[in-house]
């Protein structure tokens, strides 16, 4: 299979469980990035902290957990991943132009 955003998707949707409004839509979208994103964060909370050893499949795994509600969430506003990884390409370019800096970091203008 492709490796790309659009072959993930299609893959990934057939998963989706059934949801009756597009309300639970995009709260199945908002609270599955923020569980997964947790489930991730305290992986290497314990690796650091906690003394375990570093896992890296179970990393890779939660991260794909966070990308399938990801791309979830991007479905509930009617787009998708390949639209979000660009608008945050162009959000990035426009406040990191060169490159990133602290400088512009701490007096970024929105």
């Amino acid at each position: 299979m492709a490796n790309t955003f659009t072959a993930y998707e299609k893959e990934a949707v057939r998963t989706a469980p059934p949801v009756e409004t597009p309300t639970e839509m995009l709260l199945l979208g908002a609270l599955g990035v923020a569980g997964e994103a947790g489930e991730y964060a305290d992986l290497i909370k314990k690796q650091l902290y906690h003394g375990h050893a570093p896992d890296r499949e179970k990393a890779l795994d939660e991260l794909g957990d966070i990308l399938w509600y990801v791309a979830y969430a991007a479905r509930s506003w009617m787009s998708d991943l390949g639209d979000v990884a660009y608008r945050n390409n162009m959000k990035l370019r426009k406040r990191y132009p060169d490159q990133f800096s602290v400088e512009k970091s701490i007096n970024r203008v929105e």
